[in-house]
């Protein structure tokens, strides 16, 4: 086990980045490209849209709920052990679904298996590039994120290849062999061990390469150590009781509906984006490669927009950018049921995927302005996982629209308007919170904003409040009469 000060930002980091790229090929690319199967299953067991639409669905569930399952095991057992059980868990999965005889075989082995498999991978993977690298930590994510996009071009036409030359049984036996490479990019996750993982408080924050938001909470935690005994022991356990209080805060409960409808919103177009190019007449050529455009252009936004508002222009206006990139991937969705050809689908491709990718780089940004950034780290993690229910309910609900309408229009007008709506509610609670701070001083009139620090000898205490006269001449009598004493 390797043993530094801190994070080394380069050396056999670039390793872990590599190999955090071809995890998130083996899973989100290998998951976008099921829909390519959407088709081939459908005919050959002859179930209805909603009924096949499960596949995909269970996949991304199960990926998403299990997630805690895989930072567990990769904390408590190791980072490689995870990721190689995940890998043959994942591969076992795809191969056993090349023997389906009905889509309830489907459903766990393709489904639940896999989805679980993939669960155990990505979490662990995307942890430990964050353990590699402090100062370039948003280069590495960068590189190591791309995968999903540029897997997803490259893939797709290959899978849509595959079924036509060796049929979905043959297609899905060779992707559990692809997926094996889980395996090796789990070999290349070398524990390292910082010396920041057995510091006490006051050691860390003496170290430079801790950042300065983490050394305020350390202050903070080892001035309050005599009363809560937060280090009894010799290493660090950096959590608090508090750590999950955001869920109360108004601002994160607005957004974590806002999460549910936009997710909601954005699911099914992956799984229905092929059937429906087929159902038009395209290719499954041109459809594949529809597949494909979405997902390199989801990197260039991912890249594009977030260089853009982190420009000085726009930095502080990133919230209403986010606003502005889900709603526009509605706006998409909304005028898809009208684009019946392949040349008007490849726009809706470049637009719904550049958005796509743009938002999803701006999510992190509007958890921390809703919590904070001390409580980030937990509140992304409450925010992933809100995408788990929608990503399970939304194809089988847009399945069955169109199963009873007999088109695909009302579950792209659901999902645009779904993601319009998701947009549209961060606006006005943002609205609503200027509208209140600025209306605050005429509705305070002329109390006045008093500041009181005192001190128990250990602690420092301020508190601010609202105080009229009557408070004032209160606290002076009681001051006084104290100083008597």
């Amino acid at each position: 086990r390797a043993r530094h000060a801190g994070p080394p930002d380069g050396g056999w980091g670039w390793m872990i980045v590599a190999g955090c790229f071809l995890v998130t090929i083996c899973t989100r690319a290998v998951t976008r490209c099921i829909s390519i199967f959407f088709v081939e299953f459908q005919a050959y067991f002859g179930q209805d849209y909603a009924r096949t639409a499960w596949i995909h669905s269970i996949v991304d569930c199960a990926t998403m709920l299990c997630a805690p399952l895989g930072s567990l095991i990769s904390n408590h057992v190791s980072c490689q052990v995870g990721i190689m059980l995940g890998g043959l868990l994942a591969s076992t999965g795809l191969i056993l679904s090349s023997f389906a005889t009905s889509l309830e075989h489907l459903y766990l082995s393709l489904g639940v298996l896999t989805g679980l498999g993939f669960a155990l991978c990505y979490s662990p993977a995307i942890a430990m590039v964050g353990k590699y690298f402090n100062k370039r930590k948003a280069l590495a994510y960068g590189i190591a994120m791309s995968g999903s996009g540029i897997g997803t071009f490259i893939l797709a036409p290959v899978v849509q290849l595959l079924i036509e030359q060796f049929s979905w049984r043959g297609a899905l036996l060779i992707l559990g062999g692809f997926v094996l490479n889980l395996c090796v990019c789990g070999a290349l996750m070398r524990p390292i061990s910082l010396k920041e993982d057995c510091k006490t408080a006051p050691e860390l924050l003496e170290q430079n390469y801790v950042p300065e938001t983490e050394k305020q909470d350390l202050k903070r935690m080892s001035i309050c150590s005599p009363l809560i005994k937060l280090w009894p022991h010799e290493c660090l356990c950096y959590c608090s009781w508090k750590e999950y209080d955001f869920l109360l805060m108004p601002g994160f409960m607005v957004l974590a509906v806002s999460i549910l409808f936009m997710a909601y919103g954005c699911s099914p177009l992956f799984v229905y984006l092929v059937p429906y190019a087929l159902s038009v007449g395209v290719s499954h050529h041109q459809a594949a490669f529809l597949m494909s455009i979405l997902g390199v252009i989801d990197i260039i936004g991912n890249v594009t927009f977030g260089w853009l508002t982190d420009r000085r222009c726009l930095k502080k206006h990133r919230y209403f950018c986010y606003l502005f990139a889900v709603g526009m991937d509605g706006l998409s969705c909304l005028f898809l049921p009208v684009l019946q050809s392949f040349p008007l689908l490849v726009p809706f491709s470049f637009t719904f995927g550049y958005f796509d990718g743009a938002y999803v780089t701006l999510i992190p940004v509007v958890t921390a302005d809703a919590v904070g950034t001390p409580l980030l780290s937990s509140a992304l993690g409450v925010v992933y996982f809100l995408h788990a229910i929608p990503y399970l309910v939304s194809p089988p609900v847009a399945g069955w629209l169109v199963d009873t309408t007999g088109s695909y229009t009302a579950s792209f007008l659901l999902c645009g308007f779904s993601m319009i709506f998701s947009s549209a509610l961060l606006c006005f609670a943002r609205l609503a919170k200027k509208i209140k701070i600025t209306h605050l001083p005429s509705l305070t009139g002329n109390t006045a904003l008093k500041q009181h620090i005192w001190t128990n000898g250990a602690i420092a205490y301020s508190v601010t409040a609202e105080l009229d006269q009557r408070d004032v001449e209160f606290l002076a009598v009681d001051t006084n009469s104290f100083s008597n004493r």
